[in-house]
């Protein structure tokens, strides 16, 4: 017969073993488990992984379209620090599908702070693990490439492995997948919020700027605002809008913005729509998706890339001026810089890999880059190429 002592002894270490018990569980679609602490909303979902080496930013990133169809693993281990604060999200909801992270989120510390991460994530319905090796799951992204995965949160730590990983290989990927629809706008607005500064905030366009027309594809926030800092008095038009809406406005200036999902997807409407504005005298500027759609419509072409860039340290190398900016990326898919036709020029590339990062018509104000200028990585190196746009805009009007 156990003593009360052993008794009590057991109860109390299988007390601590339910406690330990893991609540997460993300499978990739090789078989790999890691399983972690649950946090956000209960549930489960599937996408493809890929991971983010910033140190700030996350509930922009987690906001940001462009991270449609994906869950982030961030590499740095302080997520949730600052907590969260409606002024940071991009768009009106989190796009991101889940995020992986290494030490689960404490109390926020910041005088903006209105939630903290996990209470935000709950409300929005987005799901989370901590508590993972993220370093491990990081050279396993870029081993074998951005692996499709499950991810289920359950309180109770139920889980069906064989299941999850059956969901993680069956689904479909982001190749042949057009994002852009469902993250777009459903009709067309007037922005007119500038970049927030101190110590107002966030303020209003008070004088009269010139016309741009804006092609959400998931247009981030604060590119809209940049747009507006730098002058342009802009509309926004639905991913779909053809060359006669976009036209219909008079714009002095065509911005074509970032989004998620496979660049030549989207391309069988935009890239038809890009090319009847190419016929008119109009300044054209891209960013990501933009970039890809603009490079597609001159007669380049897109390749899916290993594990992507996603941060906010990428070196960019400017060969006209010669000079390197610190950017802010999130792409899943570049331009092949082999396929660029004549009369269009290679303006950026990645000093990491040598990749495409930006492109512009010879003799012609039509440019656009791969990274975000607005994210402010430097924090100022690429905001230039806003008010190379508004000088673009001012030399034919």
């Amino acid at each position: 017969m156990p003593t009360a002592k052993a008794t009590a002894k057991a109860e109390n270490q299988a007390a601590v073993a339910a406690d330990a018990r893991p609540t997460a569980c993300l499978a990739l679609a090789d078989g790999t488990l890691f399983y972690g602490t649950g946090f956000g909303a209960p549930g489960e979902t599937v996408a493809e992984l890929c991971f983010n080496t910033a140190m700030t930013g996350y509930q922009e990133i987690m906001t940001d379209p462009s991270y449609a169809g994906q869950i982030v693993t961030f590499t740095f281990p302080h997520i949730g620090n600052t907590g969260t604060t409606a002024e940071d999200d991009e768009s009106s909801a989190p796009m991101a599908e889940g995020m992986v992270v290494k030490w689960l989120p404490g109390a926020a510390s910041n005088w903006r702070a209105v939630e903290n991460l996990n209470q935000w994530l709950a409300r929005n319905g987005r799901i989370a693990i901590g508590g993972v090796d993220t370093r491990r799951l990081t050279r396993a992204i870029r081993r074998q490439g951005a692996p499709h995965v499950a991810l289920r949160h359950d309180p109770e730590g139920r889980f069906d492995l064989e299941a999850l990983v059956a969901r993680a290989r069956a689904f479909r990927g982001l190749e042949g997948l057009d994002l852009a629809r469902e993250v777009t706008c459903a009709q067309s607005y007037r922005w007119d919020e500038m970049r927030w500064a101190w110590p107002d905030g966030y303020r209003r366009r008070a004088t009269p700027g010139h016309k741009v027309v804006a092609i959400d594809y998931g247009a981030k926030r604060n590119i809209l605002r940049s747009l507006a800092s730098a002058g342009c008095d802009v509309t926004v038009l639905p991913a779909t809008a053809t060359a006669q809406e976009v036209l219909a406005h008079k714009p002095a200036g065509v911005f074509l913005s970032n989004g998620p999902g496979d660049p030549a997807a989207t391309g069988e409407y935009a890239v038809p729509m890009i090319r009847a504005l190419l016929e008119r005298d109009l300044p054209i500027f891209g960013i990501c998706l933009g970039h890809q759609m603009l490079a597609l419509a001159l007669g380049a072409r897109t390749v899916k890339m290993n594990h992507g860039h996603h941060g906010a340290n990428h070196p960019v190398k400017d060969l006209r001026s010669g000079k390197v900016e610190i950017t802010s990326m999130n792409h899943g898919f570049a331009v092949d810089s082999q396929s660029l036709p004549e009369g269009v020029e290679e303006t950026h590339v990645s000093l990491f890999d040598g990749s495409n990062c930006g492109i512009a018509l010879t003799g012609r104000p039509v440019f656009s880059v791969q990274y975000h200028p607005e994210a402010s990585p430097g924090p100022m190196d690429s905001y230039y190429l806003f008010q190379d746009f508004v000088e673009a805009i001012e030399k034919i009007a």
